[in-house]
């Protein structure tokens, strides 16, 4: 498997991933969009000469927010997931974010499941946060050093 920044020749491969893994996914011209933007940092996994998957996070130095992750159904439960996560949280680290952030659907446990493996904390909800069916989200953290940092 290769991990590797997102690149405009991705963008309908990252889509189609992102189709096929939400129910209100993001456009061709997003992604587009992300690999030009500054404060974007977005990878894809190649496995089989395929993109099997996406992950990427907004940065607001000293905070990032993970966007999305998405792994085609035939890459699932490889690992694929989770290696893309830590090589975004590493180069996130790089450039000084300290703490991330990402909402979840409430009720997607397995995400949940993989998010706190990673060392993410449920924080708190956001009421109908979602659409397609209207559901709370769950607000997750993870934190520098695996610590709340407390200004």
């Amino acid at each position: 498997m290769r991990i590797r920044r997102l690149q405009l020749k991705d963008v309908e491969a990252v889509s189609r991933i992102e189709a096929e893994t939400f129910r209100m996914p993001w456009s061709p011209q997003d992604f587009a969009d992300l690999v030009k933007a500054r404060n974007a940092l977005y990878l894809v996994a190649e496995e089989e000469g395929e993109i099997a998957g996406c992950c990427g996070m907004t940065i607001v130095v000293p905070e990032g927010f993970l966007s999305n992750v998405a792994v085609r159904e035939n890459f699932r439960r490889k690992g694929i997931g989770e290696a893309m996560l830590r090589r975004l949280i590493g180069q996130a680290r790089e450039k000084g974010v300290r703490d991330i952030t990402l909402e979840v659907r409430a009720s997607n446990t397995a995400a949940i499941h993989f998010y706190k493996k990673i060392g993410f904390l449920s924080e708190g909800i956001r009421p109908d946060f979602y659409q397609q069916p209207r559901e709370d989200a769950l607000i997750m953290w993870l934190y520098e050093n695996g610590r709340k940092i407390v200004p």
